[in-house]
C-alpha cells in the first residue's frame, strides 16, 4: 500500500499580476461578496484552464485581464516575482478535500486604456502597496504573494 508521503498533490494553477502605474501603485480589485476574499482585494488574473495546457503563458494573462479588467494596453514581464499557494474553502475537489490552487504572480507595466471590471470583483483602485497595509488588503495566496513581491 501506498505511504501517504508518496501521493503527489493535486493543484489548480492560477496566473496573478501585480499590474503597476506610472506613479508605482497597483492595480487591486475588491473582491466579489460571498466568495473566498470577501472583505478584501485580489489582483487581476486566474486559473489556466483545463484546455490550455499547451497555450502559451502570456495569451493565458492576456485573456484573463481582458475578462476582468478590459481592453487594457500593458507591458508584461513573463518572469515570475512571487509565488503562494491556498485552499478554496468555498471549493471541493473531486479528488476529496478543498482544491488547492498554485499561484504564480508576475508584473506588468500599465500603458492605457479604461479600466472596467467584471462581475467578479465589485470595485477596483490603484494602490501604493507596503509591508504596513498588506495585511488590511489581502488573505490566503494573494497576501503571501504580495508579502514575497514586497521583499
Amino acid at each position: 500500500m501506498e505511504q501517504i508521503k508518496d501521493i503527489k498533490d493535486f493543484y489548480q494553477v492560477s496566473l496573478k499580476v501585480f499590474l503597476k502605474n506610472s506613479r508605482g501603485e497597483i492595480l487591486i480589485l475588491k473582491a466579489a461578496r460571498g466568495g473566498s476574499y470577501e472583505g478584501f482585494y485580489d489582483l487581476p488574473g486566474g486559473r489556466v484552464d483545463f484546455n490550455e495546457f499547451e497555450t502559451p503563458l502570456d495569451k493565458i494573462i492576456r485573456r484573463e485581464l481582458k475578462e476582468e479588467i478590459g481592453e487594457v494596453k500593458f507591458d508584461l514581464s513573463l518572469k515570475p516575482v512571487a509565488l503562494g499557494r491556498n485552499e478554496n474553502p468555498n471549493k471541493q475537489s473531486p479528488l476529496g478535500g478543498l482544491v488547492r490552487i498554485f499561484n504564480i504572480f508576475f508584473e506588468a507595466t500599465y500603458k492605457s486604456g479604461e479600466i472596467k471590471i467584471s462581475e467578479e470583483h465589485l470595485d477596483f483602485k490603484w494602490e501604493k502597496l507596503k509591508k504596513e497595509n498588506l495585511n488590511k488588503l489581502f488573505k490566503f495566496a494573494i497576501l503571501e504573494g504580495a508579502k514575497m513581491y514586497l521583499n
